[in-house]
């Protein structure tokens, strides 16, 4: 860690062990039918902000990729994982990313987008996403992973041991809803522990100015 907001921030994977480990505390509701999907975006509609996220099957064979399979929405206490590989992306689901008037906060948005795109024969337009990659560059922060994001403006670690699990397994187990309503959910966290317009990072305490803030 640098102790001044000129300097770039960075945190190494030997800091990020020491930390203790947080994930999301709350519910976690899976979603696999267009009824039940239209259900969760009717209460997602209802919020300020939600973090977005997906997870997708890995593979192991080179020039082969899998399409996105859980789409992850949440708030800050209901996480929702909507299961494209088994409904499809529904248009209640279209709709509501498209929706230019309701705040979306995620990570590496050029390859989601990339990929539902892929679903939606091109017709997809998302609205009113914030990239945090760009986002936290205004305060100085380089690091570009999730992980060391959180880290660095909460002084947590949050676990990525699920992320190569299968996607499209008939069950996703409590670990990976876990993990994947925690991805979303973090984004969360971060976007607003910034937004404030300072940010203590926990490990050193050194006050981290926003550039354009009167505070």
């Amino acid at each position: 860690m640098e102790n001044n907001i000129s300097d770039k921030i960075k945190i190494s994977k030997e800091t990020i062990a020491t930390l203790p480990v947080e994930s999301f505390p709350g519910r976690i509701v899976v979603i696999d039918t267009e009824e039940s999907a239209e259900s969760a975006i009717a209460h997602l509609r209802r919020e300020k902000i939600i973090g977005f996220d997906t997870e997708t099957r890995p593979t192991f064979k080179k020039g082969k990729s899998n399409q996105v399979a859980l789409v992850q929405l949440s708030t800050h206490d209901t996480c929702y994982l909507f299961r494209i590989n088994r409904m499809g992306f529904a248009p209640a689901l279209k709709n509501l990313l498209e929706d230019e008037h309701l705040l979306k906060v995620g990570i590496s948005l050029k390859d989601d987008f990339c990929m539902l795109n892929r679903l939606n024969d091109g017709q997809f337009t998302p609205g009113n996403f914030v990239e945090l990659q760009k986002f936290v560059k205004n305060f100085g922060i380089e690091d570009q992973s999730l992980q060391k994001i959180y880290a660095i403006v909460l002084g947590k670690k949050i676990s990525k041991g699920q992320r190569l699990s299968n996607w499209e397994a008939d069950h996703l187990s409590e670990s990976q809803q876990r993990y994947a309503a925690t991805d979303a959910w973090s984004c969360i966290k971060i976007y607003e522990a910034l937004q404030k317009g300072k940010f203590i990072s926990p490990l050193n305490q050194t006050l981290l100015r926003h550039p354009s803030s009167s505070l």
